[in-house]
């Protein structure tokens, strides 16, 4: 039955109305994490991103305007590339960027490598055991971070408590010295950042359809044969996002290196803060806070494109 034109035009507004208010409820929705983004990293980004183009000053605070003069309509702007360039003159950046890189990749390869059949474990665990195995992998959250890393350090320090035991046990004759090297701060990442990796890992493989396991066994594919061609490719998403979680913020980490590290394991963080406190060089540190963001923007651009694409999923 045909409508009058003024009944379609009433349902044209109806629709519009409903259309506007959705959008209005969306709107709603996402203003608030969008305006904390930008008062908490985008407003302080901007500061450090006009900071690192200033030069450094004796005075409060340590660096000098960009705006030089403003007079007869005339705007003059100083603008120092000087500080990028030193990031790549001095070998101290290099290797700090290029270590740091080195130590987020292996320890998200060991948080992987553990976090993976743990994952695995509690997915395929009953409810109720679920329950009290994801209650254990979110209970250190629950603690400091910083406490957490003082306790790891009363654990393998020379007279802590696993050389104790390995001496009272007559596996070593002398404790072992793994304070201040590169072990203990790929153990102390590890250690703090496994639970990045489980829950999504946990996530992605308690969603798989597992009648596609029976069918594989039904057709005579071993129990290997079936994890290699159906979990392991469909639990891709969730390995991407769990390694993009530990890999992003270790690269930017400070307390492990600085607590469990060594003179020799200097990370990009440690640099950071030095230029900021100790030598008071404020433009330098905020070039090398831009080039880290610039350096983790396509490991995010990655992990938010398989975040979104395993939520339509």
């Amino acid at each position: 039955m045909a409508l009058y034109p003024e009944h379609e035009s009433l349902r044209a507004q109806s629709n519009d109305g409903r259309h506007s208010l959705h959008r209005l409820n969306r709107w709603l929705i996402i203003f608030p994490p969008l305006a904390f983004l930008v008062v908490f990293f985008l407003v302080p980004f901007a500061f450090a991103f006009k900071i690192s183009f200033a030069q450094t000053a004796v005075h409060i605070p340590p660096f000098t305007d960009l705006v030089t003069h403003y007079s007869d309509g005339e705007l003059g702007i100083s603008l120092n590339f000087g500080n990028y360039a030193y990031l790549f003159t001095d070998n101290v950046y290099f290797i700090s960027y290029l270590y740091s890189i080195k130590t987020a990749f292996f320890a998200t390869i060991g948080c992987l490598l553990l976090g993976y059949p743990m994952a695995y474990a509690i997915a395929r665990s009953s409810k109720a055991t679920q329950n009290i195995l994801l209650l254990i992998i979110v209970l250190p959250f629950w603690t400091s971070f910083l406490l957490r890393v003082y306790a790891l350090e009363s654990i393998i320090r020379e007279g802590g408590l696993l050389n104790n035991v390995l001496l009272w046990l007559g596996v070593i004759k002398q404790p072992l010295q793994i304070m201040r090297t590169s072990f203990a701060v790929y153990l102390g990442i590890i250690y703090s950042y496994l639970p990045f990796m489980i829950l999504p890992l946990f996530a992605t493989l308690e969603k798989l359809d597992h009648t596609l396991l029976e069918a594989s066994a039904d057709l005579g594919m071993p129990p290997w044969k079936s994890f290699l061609a159906i979990t392991l490719p469909l639990s891709i998403p969730g390995i991407i996002a769990g390694s993009m979680l530990v890999f992003i913020p270790a690269i930017g980490e400070f307390v492990i290196p600085s607590l469990l590290g060594g003179p020799d394991n200097l990370m990009i963080g440690r640099v950071l803060w030095d230029e900021f406190f100790s030598n008071h060089d404020w433009p330098v540190a905020s070039a090398v806070a831009t080039m880290i963001l610039i350096l983790l923007a396509g490991p995010i651009a990655l992990y938010q494109y398989y975040n979104v694409k395993d939520m339509e999923q």
